[in-house]
Order: C-alpha cells, then structure tokens, then sequence
C-alpha cells in the first residue's frame, strides 16, 4: 500500500479542481499534496488523522488543510450499504495556495487568504455556524463551471477568512518528512491501526507493519509524529469512546471494550488522563449539552 505525494487531478497548480467523492472510494490513504485541500463531509461517520491530530469525524465537518499537511480519512466499517460498501459522501475543493494572487484580487483580500491558509498547515475546523453559510455554495460549486465556479469559490473563502473561532487540528510542533519510503510505512501502520484498534495491537505485531524491529519502530513512530505508538493508540481508542458515550444504548463497560480495552480499570485510568474526566463524567456533560441545545430549540 504505497503513500506519497498525490497529484490532485488536472489541477497543475493554476486552477481549481472541485470533486465529490462516494462510498466505497471514500477512504484515503495517508497522504499530501502542494495544494489547499477544503474537505466538506456530506454524509458518513469515522475517523481522521491530520498531522498529529486524531479526531472522530461526522457530517458537516468542514476542514481546511494547508499545504503538505498529511492526512487520512476512514470511514467508519460498520456504516454499510446493502451492497457491503461503506457509506460515505464529501465535497472536495483544491486549489494553490497563491490562487487568489493569480487572479489579481485586492491586496487586503489576498492577505487575509494568506493568513487564514498559514493557520491551515496545521488543518483547521470550522464551527457550524461557518458550515451553514458555505453548505449550498459547495453543492453549487461541484456541478459549475468558468467564471461561476470561481465566483463561487470566492465566495466561499470570504465566510472562511471572516470565522472568528475555529479550530486548529495538528500541532504547531508537527512536522512531517516528506521522505515516501517513511510516508508509506506510516501509512500502513495508520490503516492497520485504523483497522483493528478495537482488537489487542502488541509492538512486536505494529513493528512488523512497518517491516522495522520493535526498537527501531518505536524511534521512527516518536520522531515522526512526536508521541509513542501507545500514546497514539490510546488516543485514538478514548476519542473512539469520546464517540460512543453519546450514545446510551451502550453502557460504560460496552463502550470500555468496543474501543479495545480488556481491563475497565485501565480504560477508566487513560480516559481521565487524555480528558481530565471519567467516563460516567464525560457523558453527563455530553448528557447536560444535549438537553440545553434541545430547550434553544
């Protein structure tokens, strides 16, 4: 499973390339590319990696990604069709990051662009009174054409770099190699790990993912995203548990073991570690937002 630097379609960095994505095509690889990506999620749940960030996503997520900031998005196995193929759906925009400099717009609009795709090599997340204003544009935008696409997109940047909050994604201490044979190892260890988090993951077994010994793995997993693979796995298995406490069919000790836990002691000790709660915590905030939306609405 090879990961490297994706050439985005017929885009050669003078234009902008708009495309929605379906289904079974809907997981990535790990991967980069020069140019802004701005990825809006019309349907589907699961999880994403962007840089060092690991986060639960859903739809109406809308995330700007800088250039060379390396991502994946894996659709969540148990949302299947009929057909067996997980169920997925998003509006995809790329563009250069000096495009608005191509199109020779006024000076204080293009800074403002720039300022908003520098804060974007970290990935940002847009709060959903954002997602509201730029929802129908996007739909638009997938099937327009010449000046109306571009009119459209232009549109679109001026809600983005006029969002007062926003959520910065990776790290400002991320950074990333962009040496293939490190960007490919790193991608099957993530689609492993994606994969079967909810299962025992042992060194020697991710180790051999990598095609590396357990020592060698554990210096080249810490150097490349900053963290040990443990640290990472918990991370990933408590944002999974993050998800599942809004839902109460699931009781606590469901939720301890379908994130890949087999000891409830240890999941109770890194959820409070990661989230300053404890799980019965976590949910009855979720529990108190819920009910306080609802009496707005």
């Amino acid at each position: 499973m090879k990961a490297n630097l994706i050439e985005v379609g017929a885009l050669n960095m003078q234009a902008i390339f708009v495309k929605k994505v379906n289904k079974s095509n809907f997981n990535s690889l790990f991967h980069f590319h020069e140019v802004c990506e701005l990825n809006y999620i019309v349907e589907g749940t699961g999880k994403s990696i962007v840089g060092d960030c690991i986060r639960n996503y859903s739809a109406g997520d809308l995330v700007l990604l800088g250039p060379n900031l390396p991502h994946i998005w894996y659709g969540d196995p148990s949302e299947c069709d009929s057909g067996g193929s997980q169920t997925g759906k998003a509006i995809v925009v790329y563009f250069p990051a000096n495009y608005m400099k191509m199109l020779g717009l006024e000076e204080p609009f293009i800074q403002k662009v720039e300022s908003l795709i520098e804060k974007s090599k970290a990935g940002v997340n847009f709060p959903l009174k954002t997602r509201q204003k730029v929802t129908a544009l996007l739909d638009e935008m997938v099937n327009a054409a010449g000046i109306t696409k571009i009119i459209l997109f232009l549109e679109i940047m001026n809600v983005l770099i006029n969002t007062k909050k926003y959520q910065q994604l990776s790290s400002l201490a991320f950074r990333f190699s962009l040496n293939e044979k490190d960007t490919e190892r790193m991608n099957n260890v993530y689609r492993y790990t994606l994969e079967n988090f909810r299962e025992p993951i042992d060194l020697p077994t991710i180790a051999k993912i990598a095609n590396m010994t357990p020592p060698a793995f554990c210096g080249f997993f810490k150097k490349r995203t900053g963290k040990s693979f443990t640290g990472f796995l918990n991370e990933l298995r408590i944002g999974h548990a993050c998800k599942l406490l809004g839902n109460l069919d699931f009781t606590i000790a469901d939720i301890c073991y379908n994130s890949g836990y087999r000891n409830f002691t240890h999941f109770n000790d890194f959820f409070k570690k990661i989230t300053a709660k404890t799980p019965s915590e976590y949910r009855k905030e979720l529990m108190s937002i819920e009910q306080t939306v609802q009496a707005l609405t």
